[in-house]
């Protein structure tokens, strides 16, 4: 269950950051598509590659901490 959480929360983090970075741009380079929509659409976008190299992570059944962390881009800690 704390896995579960952990991926969902990152995943909520992952969308609003993906989402906000494109606002300002879209604003710039699509002003006629409005900016919400740019939002959600990058915020999906990001979202569905995690979700993909977590589910490939777990096809053996497991899903590692190191798998996770993986998915999200993360360096390991030193």
């Amino acid at each position: 269950m704390k896995k579960a959480q952990d991926i969902a929360g990152r995943i909520v983090a992952v969308f609003l950051s993906s989402a906000l970075a494109i606002v300002g741009g879209s604003a710039v380079i699509a002003p006629e598509l409005e900016i919400w929509k740019s939002a959600v659409l990058a915020g999906f976008a990001a979202c569905a590659t995690v979700i993909q190299k977590l589910a490939q992570s777990s096809l053996d059944g497991k899903l590692t901490m190191e798998e996770i962390n993986s998915a999200f881009g993360a360096k390991p800690a030193k």
